[in-house]
Formats: structure tokens, sequence, C-alpha cells
């Protein structure tokens, strides 16, 4: 048990870092992409839009 434990607690230090720096990254590039001033003006005005 504490053999599997220190292994993926290694693991998720080295590589589980690496992997959640690269996914906030692409979250943050999506977000700020070209493309996304419409949909993102779009989506803040659902709050406001009549039935």
């Amino acid at each position: 048990m504490d053999f599997e434990y220190q292994s993926m607690r290694t693991f998720a230090d080295s590589w589980g870092l690496l992997y959640m720096f690269i996914v906030f990254v692409a979250v943050v590039m999506w977000t700020l992409r070209p493309g996304a001033r419409r949909n993102s003006e779009d989506a803040a005005r659902i709050p406001f839009k009549e039935d």
C-alpha cells in the first residue's frame, strides 16, 4: 500500500503538474482566440433576452 501511494504521489507531483499547466494554457488560449468575442457577447446577453 505504501509503495503504491508513493509511486502515485511521485507521478502526480511531476507529470500531473505538467498536465494541469497544459490544460490551463489551453483553456486560456481557447478563451482569448480571435473568434471567441461573438460567442462571449452572446453568452453575456442571455440574462437580458426576453421570452
